[in-house]
């Protein structure tokens, strides 16, 4: 069985102390979820996720390795998936510039209402882990 091994992040930034997540909806399918992409050659997960980011957002991500989740799943032409996501603060007041080719929307959500707009319950579980790390990460 062929693996694909993929990277991105749980992108977030604080507005009154509480996290705005970054969710983008895929230009090709009703599709939401955080922004990722495949490992390309010799690349780290880290230097995937930085690199995706910055393809479908134009944001200037630091990556938090303190934090990482890995996904597992079999896709429909019968590959595997591997992916590893991580979190990432951007400031309050960042712009996002979309990849029009590959993005057709984006926002920004509270936890409960990005955890309703993730189109898969694994994406949900993953945010579920992030939004708790960041809630012990912020409180302390």
């Amino acid at each position: 069985m062929i693996t694909e091994n993929a990277s991105g992040a749980v992108v977030y930034r604080l507005k009154n102390n509480q996290p705005e997540y970054l969710l983008l909806k895929s230009a090709t399918s009703n599709f939401w979820g955080f922004p990722k992409g495949h490992v390309e050659g010799n690349e780290t997960a880290i230097e995937t996720a930085v690199r995706e980011i910055r393809e479908e957002t134009q944001l200037q991500a630091i990556i938090d390795p303190e934090f990482h989740a890995d996904l597992d799943y079999d896709m429909k032409n019968g590959h595997h998936k591997h992916v590893v996501l991580y979190t990432s603060q951007v400031p309050a007041d960042v712009t996002v510039t979309r990849q029009v080719e590959e993005i057709s929307e984006y926002g920004w959500f509270g936890y409960q209402t990005a955890r309703e707009t993730l189109s898969y319950d694994n994406l949900k579980g993953l945010l579920d882990q992030a939004n708790t790390y960041l809630e012990d990460t912020h409180a302390e």
